[in-house]
Order: structure tokens, then C-alpha cells, then sequence
């Protein structure tokens, strides 16, 4: 077997910046295990950059969908900056969370739950680089088959309790708002149902929802992730009239499944133009309506942004899909007036 051809450095092309950085972790339960010792459950690791001067935005909190990490939002397969790098570019500080049991935070079995299969090449080509013609901004070659391996190694497992993920994901995060304060949050695929959670839990906490590509559409069942039980989410929501279980909640009127916690939630549902979320997109969009969020959809080929499909983050042109995202929040959290000199 021959050499691999030598790559450059990446720091070598890389762009010099300036900012402030750091890490922390937000903590879970303490649990006993049947051996006695006290563990921690599901802690949630948090990377956040924010501008060197402060602009008076308010915080924009990345989540990673089913089975990615943190990582998706830092940067593209073919090398480029990130989403998160084009908020903090745009003055917002920004934190980007590994989801309990996915990505730097600890996912023993034991402790979070039993996890289902590791992520494979073909769930990954029929979600991310499908072959259609109207797919046109994958950023790899799709015969680079080292490029593609590069591409999935940090795709993982997903735990098979999704209603026990999606608390875990919903109560850590509700906690991360708690010590950073009112925040945008921006939420992507089957990390979604994180948003419409965390807004029944933090109304006054959640400035505005950036949905992008969620899954859904309510009841659904999404073969290797698990079923929204409860509507838009797997795990409870708080209806009014309440619902006493989700069998409940299936069996309601559509029309009546309201959600106090949203009401006039400024949310933006994204779309790719050739992404098969698109195509129940507008069922999510309704639902989301009756629970009260002041809900738009932001279908990219209506912006002039045309050939994305579900990784519209990180396809050849995420720099002009983020560039929609921004105009939506300047239009619905505008920035604050420049103070006045005394």
C-alpha cells in the first residue's frame, strides 16, 4: 500500500482572529449504580468564543442534530470556518454544546442508557449527500472516499431512549441559559425537538429559535432515531389543556395542542432546496403555529440560496445561508443602538 499524499497543515491557510474562548461543562444528576459507586449523568460540554469587545448581542447557543457533536458547527469538510466562527464574526458570542452523550460528553451505557448502532456510510450518504440533481453545494467529492471517511468519523450513536435524551438534552441546556442569560438558540435536524423543549421550560430565557432542517413532522417516527411521542418532541410537553400522557396527546384535535410557553416565540424554520426535510417542513411550521411560536419559514431558495440539501451548514455556500439566518435575526433580535458619547 503506498503513502497517503502528504496534506498541508491546516493552520498554514487559516485566517489569524481575534477573540475570547473557553470551555466549561454543565453538570448532571448523580447516580448510584448497582455497585454502589455515585455517578455523574450526562453532563454537557460547552465550547464558547466570544468578540474581543462586547457588542451587546445577546448569546446565539449552537446544537448538533442526531449523532454529530459540537464539531459540526466549527467548521466544513473541505476546511473552511463554521458556522460559529460567522456568529462571532457578526458580534455574536457564541456556545457550542456536545449534547449529553454525544461528542466530548461521556456516553457509557451504563450510565446515560443503552445506545443504538454507530452511524454508517449509508445512512450518511441518504441523509447528507443523496443523489439528486438538484443537490449541487456537497463540499467533497463524492468519490474522495479518504475525504468521506474524514467526513463521518465523528458521527456516533444515538442513545435508544430518545424521550430520555431529549430531557437530558432539554434540562442541561435550560441550565446552561440559567447561568449565561437570555439567548438565540439554533438548533439543527433531530437536535430540534432540544429547541421546542427548552423554550416549554425557558419561555424568558429563549430570545429567539433558529430551527434548521428539524425533524418532525409531529408523531413522526424517524427509523434509527425513535417516535415523537409527545408531537414535535419525544419527550413531555406542556399543553393547555394538559395531556396527561403522550397517548393522549396523539388522540387530541390537532387544532388544540397549544403550548403557553410559546407564545410569540420568534422561530425561523430553515430549509434546503433539495433536502428531503423540506418536504414536511410546512407541517412542522403549522404545528408549531397552533402551540402559539410566531413561526416563519425560511425556505433558502425564497433568499435567492438555491442547491442545499440537510448539511446546509457546512455545504459550499454556508457562509450564504448563514448570511440568511443573520438578516432574520438582525430583522427579529435587532442589535442594540450604539450608546452616545457623553
Amino acid at each position: 500500500m503506498s503513502a497517503p499524499a502528504p496534506v498541508a497543515a491546516p493552520w498554514t491557510s487559516a485566517t489569524p482572529t481575534t477573540s475570547r474562548r473557553g470551555h466549561f461543562w454543565v453538570p448532571g444528576e448523580r447516580v448510584a449504580g448497582d455497585d454502589g459507586a455515585v455517578r455523574a449523568k450526562g453532563p454537557m460540554f460547552v465550547a464558547w468564543e466570544a468578540p474581543p469587545q462586547d457588542t451587546g448581542r445577546p448569546p446565539v447557543v449552537l446544537v448538533h442534530g442526531g449523532g454529530g457533536q459540537g464539531t459540526d458547527w466549527l467548521g466544513t469538510p473541505d476546511g473552511r470556518p463554521g458556522w460559529a466562527a460567522g456568529f462571532v464574526a457578526a458580534g455574536y458570542p457564541t456556545l457550542v454544546v456536545d449534547r449529553p452523550g454525544h461528542g466530548r460528553s461521556p456516553a457509557h451505557p451504563d450510565v446515560v442508557g443503552a445506545l443504538g448502532p454507530q452511524f454508517d456510510y449509508g445512512t450518511g450518504e441518504a441523509l447528507f449527500f443523496p443523489d439528486r440533481a438538484d443537490h449541487t453545494r456537497w463540499p467533497l467529492d463524492r468519490g474522495d472516499d479518504a475525504a468521506t471517511d474524514r467526513w463521518i468519523a465523528p458521527l456516533g450513536a444515538l442513545p435508544v431512549d430518545l424521550a430520555e435524551s431529549q430531557r437530558m438534552d432539554a434540562d442541561r441546556l435550560a441550565a446552561l441559559l440559567d447561568t449565561i442569560g437570555p439567548a438565540v438558540v439554533v438548533t439543527h435536524s433531530a437536535g430540534g425537538p432540544c429547541g421546542w423543549l427548552l423554550a416549554d421550560r425557558r419561555p424568558r430565557l429563549v430570545r429567539a429559535l433558529v430551527a434548521v432542517e428539524p425533524i418532525g413532522p409531529a408523531f413522526a417516527t424517524f427509523p434509527g432515531i425513535g417516535t415523537l411521542d409527545w408531537g414535535l418532541t419525544a419527550a413531555p410537553l406542556t399543553y393547555d389543556p394538559p395531556r396527561a400522557s403522550a397517548a393522549d396527546a396523539r388522540a387530541a384535535d390537532p387544532s388544540t395542542l397549544r403550548v403557553p410557553a410559546w407564545s410569540g416565540l420568534p422561530v425561523a424554520l430553515v430549509t434546503g432546496g433539495a433536502s428531503a426535510f423540506a418536504d414536511f417542513a410546512d407541517d412542522v411550521v403549522a404545528s408549531l403555529a397552533v402551540g402559539g411560536a410566531d413561526v416563519e419559514r425560511v425556505h433558502l431558495p425564497d433568499h435567492g440560496v438555491t442547491g442545499n440539501g440537510h448539511a446546509l451548514t457546512y455545504e459550499t455556500n454556508s457562509d450564504e445561508t448563514l448570511a440568511v439566518v443573520l438578516r432574520w435575526l438582525d430583522a427579529r433580535v435587532p442589535a442594540p443602538a450604539p450608546r452616545e458619547e457623553p
